[in-house]
């Protein structure tokens, strides 16, 4: 009886020191990174302090080219602007919260609403992304990284459909917004396909409207061209499977970003006026 018990004993204890390895293990695996494949190593390890990634080995490491890029995103976006050589990079964690939080450095095409739009699309969820490049860049080379690491670390394969929705839709964001700004784009699109998602929009007259309402909702002036680009992105987006739940989200998401945003700036602005304020009264 006594051996028997000291077998038991023995078997627990090596549970519980296995317990540790098990939950680093599965942890790990829930890290990945994408690199441009042309970092110097310099660039590299400044990416990575950036993206507050202390240890390397923690992380699944994955590689984007720059014919990845073009394979992604020829035809769909200026050459200049996805370049010669793949350096924006990306971190992307399984979040046990709800939803798609995105930070971007040093990114100056794509801002992080239109990362977080664009990714809901491809079909992410659930997941804390960190984008970042040695200097200022496009960035294009990261939502190839994004999707590829997301794969990776969830074991979800992303339909083809999706990510050349998603890239589309990150484009056309982006053309949107030389025009009426990065986050009244960024609203704008993510509240039409709310629309044309839980409506079930199909025809061109039906996603027209949505635009137009969308549009004068947000206080919004679009030239039919534009219109006539998101348009061409919702009837792709209509076709898609998409939950209305996580896009409404991200909807809300979106707006708090920019509502605490609006806060914060206007709590700046009141600061500078005070100081004007007193700096006039001071030298009269």
């Amino acid at each position: 009886m006594k051996k028997r018990i000291n077998k038991l004993l023995m078997i627990s204890l090596c549970l519980f020191l296995l317990i540790p390895c098990i939950n680093v293990k599965a942890d790990s695996a829930q890290k990945y990174l994408a690199l441009g494949a042309d970092l110097t190593e310099s660039q590299k390890n400044k990416v990575l302090g950036m993206l507050g990634v202390t240890n390397i080995e923690d992380y699944e490491v994955i590689t984007v080219t720059n014919q990845e890029e073009h394979e992604y995103l020829d035809g769909k976006i200026a050459s200049h602007i996805i370049g010669s050589r793949a350096l924006s990079c990306a971190s992307v964690e399984l979040s046990k919260e709800s939803g798609i939080d995105v930070l971007t450095q040093n990114i100056t095409y794509c801002s992080a609403g239109m990362y977080q739009n664009a990714l809901v699309t491809a079909g992410v969820e659930n997941a804390l992304v960190k984008v970042a490049g040695p200097f200022e860049i496009s960035g294009t080379a990261a939502l190839v990284g994004i999707i590829k690491a997301y794969e990776n670390v969830s074991g979800k394969e992303i339909s083809q459909d999706n990510k050349d929705t998603a890239t589309q839709e990150l484009v056309t964001t982006g053309e949107i917004s030389e025009k009426i700004g990065a986050e009244n784009a960024e609203k704008l699109i993510a509240d039409v396909k709310q629309k044309v998602v839980e409506d079930k929009f199909t025809n061109k007259e039906d996603i027209l409207n949505a635009i137009e309402e969308s549009a004068e909702n947000l206080k919004i002036s679009l030239s039919d061209h534009d219109k006539q680009k998101i348009q061409k992105l919702m009837d792709k987006i209509s076709s898609l499977d998409l939950n209305v739940n996580k896009l409404k989200e991200q909807v809300k998401s979106i707006y708090d970003k920019l509502k605490s945003n609006e806060g914060l700036w206007n709590k700046i602005k009141s600061w500078f006026n005070k100081a004007k304020k007193w700096l006039k009264e001071l030298l009269q």
